[in-house]
């Protein structure tokens, strides 16, 4: 807690916390400047329901990098869906294969003989074993009674504060109930109030699809206990062969206020709670992890011990110096970028259509059982379209294309990255921390072939880059496993990864088909994100300490992967396009072939960002630095087909899916840097070329990719038409596969549902309002200037350790501010359309840009 809060001595048990608001950098800058202070209240950052959810995606996500739960807001009963980011089927496995090398050897003669069927079979015995499955916590089940007829139900998801809230009225009681997920204090908090004394009356219970054993302490206190499947659920699986699985607490909590409630035990497992003014559940789980290569049976955690010691905290303080806590922590990230979008001098009228459209939308999708009524609760009335239930604004989206829905989306992927990935927690999953089902689509594991990655393209950019630490301790957890696999397997030094992961980090290939399992540049694309990190901060301790070991092993493990092949060049032999089939010279369909477009980039970006880094941290006088600089100049180019886009395979293979959901190949574009508008301009036609026949449609982390692509092309029109794409309404009951979409909480669909597009839009728009190199800033460089004519963004990263505000007038740049706040920066040019402009930042001072790129002034950082 700091200053802002009232901490004075009299803020005893009973007294309500008072929570002041402090403003962020980005904000105080634009204050400092001059520029007008938007009001939060006429445009809130609300996902919000008019009715309970019926569906998973219907629910209203809450976490606090460790905890989550979904919201769903039931009057007659309500439920909450718990997850733990650590509560995973399985232990510590072995990553290696033995009989690797000498199918190694049989594949690379097969590819080398041109034979790409014969060693796609042969491929599949270098498959590995299934990941483990991400398994839920359970449930906190609470039933209100039977019948009970409301109006004015609302639901809503408030951005600013990590709240979720539901309120209706019976009769003449107004009741609601507030939920959040407390990263300070690790609880999940909940009250549940009336507006007339004793009106709160419920049973409450703990259940989970889980092994457990649940008991009720003190008539105030549910304890759950269990254990996850010792090992992946199989058909077959005997329970009683099956290894000690990973060990789970979750510890119920009441606070009752109220001189005539009244609790009783029920079953010894739940509790009844009688006439109550207001109730305070807090609900604190661990689980016995104690890390990667620890197996559960070894692990020395007691899950109950830690539960108790995160709830005794937790509950010695009154609920309103809880959420103080709560909001304090969350709003020191979220707050540091805003983002304002207008629709200009049209925007009323427009506006007035809104509401006309929204009542024709509603009847039009009454198929979306979800989305609106429920039996015996009323509609609540539309306003405006911030107060319009966010289900309807999406299926209006694409006759008013209302901003506001955008900045909403972009908030709302900056808000999940802070709910499901903290220091010290584990990475964000294939579905954030957010699964309700025990076998999940995919098994919810981190997929490092796209949707990892994406999860954490926001991060840097979206000035959130503390929620990236879990990654970077995934990769050092990879690089200890996948330095097994790489010796064992490939016969190589350093360190790999392939396509799928899990808690545990396993790093041999998947099961199954080589199309997907077999591609070692997992480890490679991921290590990119630790030179990326370090373009952004230059924060030279993190490079020396754990970037640079890190990228090393990566890449003395591609030193060895490349091998002599075709005419001069050094080839990737087995090679694939991530899960994308090509048309072999004898009219067979085959994966795997030698040197795809993807895996040279991904080469090409850890090759140089090591000989980079030794610059910087002075080794650049190793042998390791002298290979990779003699390796480079060796490497395949990107080359352009006969069609004129960027060719996928090392041959120009014919497609048997032209449509196909991965544009892996234009990697170097974005998030790589080996093509740009300005270096190579063939190439980005050919990329151009490629995404036009590639087609818009895709799931969504295909429409956020294509998004991103589209503004390094500059082509603001093309990344909006993706905007649109991915602004639509996905029924879950009749969900359409790779079609994406989104669902009426938000949450982006493949489908089903995979949290990495929520990751991929706030980055991708990012990058249509800022690119950078380190060196060179460009300014609104995909603008869809005729769809916001009018705006604003504050606090957004660039490389080289600046941050930037921006607002636009006309579809033009108005002003922009820019300064570093910490360690050095190497910015040296600004674009602005046609405009460059030679520039230099000074640590601790802003600098007040001109739409024409000239210097108005500086100040001093926090005057």
């Amino acid at each position: 807690m700091d200053s802002d809060a009232d901490c004075s001595s009299d803020a005893g048990a009973g007294a309500e916390w008072v929570w002041v608001r402090r403003p962020s950098e980005a904000e105080a800058v634009a204050a400092a400047a001059g520029w007008a202070v938007e009001d939060e209240e006429e445009r809130p950052l609300k996902v919000t329901f008019a009715s309970p959810a019926e569906y998973f995606t219907d629910a209203a996500p809450i976490g606090n990098g460790r905890l989550g739960a979904m919201v769903w807001g039931g009057v007659e009963s309500e439920r909450l869906q718990l997850n733990h980011d650590t509560l995973w089927t399985g232990g510590p496995g072995n990553y290696t294969n033995p009989k690797a090398p000498a199918v190694l050897s049989k594949v690379r003669s097969l590819v080398d003989d041109g034979k790409y069927p014969e060693a796609t079979a042969a491929a599949y015995d270098l498959s590995g074993e299934p990941t483990q499955v991400f398994q839920p916590l359970g449930d906190i089940d609470l039933v209100f009674g039977d019948h009970i007829e409301c109006t004015n139900y609302k639901r809503e998801l408030d951005l600013h504060t990590a709240t979720v809230n539901v309120t209706y009225t019976v009769g003449e009681v107004v009741y609601s109930r507030e939920h959040f997920s407390t990263n300070p204090h690790q609880v999940i908090a909940t009250k549940i109030s009336a507006n007339k004394p004793g009106k709160v009356s419920f049973t409450v219970s703990l259940t989970t699809p889980l092994d457990h054993k649940i008991r009720v302490t003190d008539a105030n206190e549910i304890i759950m206990e269990g254990n996850c499947p010792g090992e992946r659920p199989h058909e077959d699986n005997n329970a009683s062969d099956q290894p000690i699985g990973m060990k789970f607490c979750a510890i119920l909590y009441l606070q009752t206020n109220g001189d005539n409630s009244s609790v009783e035990v029920l079953n010894d497992k739940m509790l009844k709670l009688d006439g109550a003014d207001s109730v305070v559940l807090l609900l604190a789980a661990a689980t016995s992890f104690q890390g990667p290569f620890i197996k559960p049976s070894e692990s020395k955690l007691d899950p109950m011990v830690s539960a108790f010691t995160e709830l005794s905290t937790a509950r010695s303080m009154p609920y309103s110096q809880l959420k103080a806590y709560h909001i304090d922590d969350y709003q020191s990230l979220f707050n540091r970028v805003s983002l304002q979008l207008s629709q200009g001098s049209n925007y009323q009228r427009g506006g007035d259509r809104l509401v006309q459209s929204t009542k024709a939308g509603s009847q039009d999708a009454t198929v979306f059982n979800s989305a609106f009524q429920i039996a015996g609760c009323t509609r609540l009335a539309a306003v405006n379209d911030s107060a319009m239930p966010t289900v309807d604004r999406i299926i209006t989206f694409k006759e008013n294309e209302d901003p506001s829905l955008v900045e909403l989306l972009f908030q709302f992927g900056r808000y999940l990255l802070i709910s499901c990935s903290r220091p010290g927690t584990q990475i964000s999953n294939l579905q954030g921390i957010w699964s309700n089902d025990p076998s999940p689509p995919w098994d919810a594991a981190p997929h490092p072939n796209i949707n990892l990655q994406m999860n954490y393209w926001p991060a840097l950019p979206c000035n959130l880059s503390e929620c990236q630490e879990p990654l970077f301790d995934f990769i050092g957890s990879l690089s200890v496993n996948g330095a097994k696999t790489a010796k064992v397997n490939y016969e190589a030094s350093g360190w790999v990864s392939h396509q799928v992961t899990d808690l545990w980090a396993k790093t041999s290939p998947d099961a199954g088909d080589p199309v997907w399992a077999l591609w070692p540049m997992g480890g490679p694309w991921l290590a990119t994100h630790l030179w990326e990190h370090y373009s952004f901060t230059l924060d030279k301790q993190f490079l020396e300490k754990i970037a640079y070991p890190l990228l090393e092993g990566s890449a003395s493990f591609l030193l060895d992967w490349l091998i002599e092949g075709h005419g001069a060049y050094l080839e990737t032999n087995p090679s694939t396009s991530p899960e994308h089939y090509f048309i072999a010279p004898d009219g067979r369909e085959a994966c795997v072939s030698y040197s795809t477009t993807m895996d040279m980039s991904i080469i090409r970006e850890v090759f140089s960002a090591v000989i980079t880094s030794a610059d910087i941290v002075g080794k650049s006088d190793t042998n390791m630095v002298q290979r990779i600089k003699q390796a480079l100049p060796n490497l395949p180019p990107i080359k352009v087909a006969r069609d004129g886009t960027i060719m996928e395979w090392a041959q120009d293979f014919q497609d048997p899916e032209v449509h196909h959901r991965h544009v892996s190949h234009l990697f170097g574009l974005y998030p790589g840097h080996t093509m740009s508008l300005e270096q190579t301009p063939d190439l980005c036609k050919a990329v151009a070329n490629s995404l036009y026949k590639r087609g818009d449609e895709g799931p969504g982390w295909s429409t956020s990719w294509k998004m991103a692509l589209w503004a390094h092309l500059h082509n603001s029109d093309h990344a909006y038409k993706m905007i649109l794409q991915l602004i639509t309404l996905v029924d879950p009951k009749h969900e359409v596969s790779k079609e994406g979409g989104l669902y009426s909480n938000l949450f982006t669909a493949h489908p089903p549902f995979q949290i990495d597009a929520n990751f991929g839009f706030p980055a991708a728009l990012s990058e249509m309002l800022v690119q950078s190199t380190g060196t060179d800033l460009y300014l609104l460089p995909a603008l869809p200037r005729n769809k916001w004519p009018h705006g604003c963004v504050k606090g957004l990263k660039a490389r080289g350790g600046v941050t930037v505000n921006i607002s636009w007038k006309e579809g033009s740049l108005h002003e922009a501010l820019l300064w570093s706040s910490s360690g050095q920066n190497s910015l040296a040019r600004l674009h602005y359309g046609g405009q460059t402009a030679t520039f230099s930042l000074s640590l601790g001072q802003v600098y007040r840009l001109s739409k024409d790129l000239r210097c108005l002034g500086s100040w001093p950082l926090g005057m």
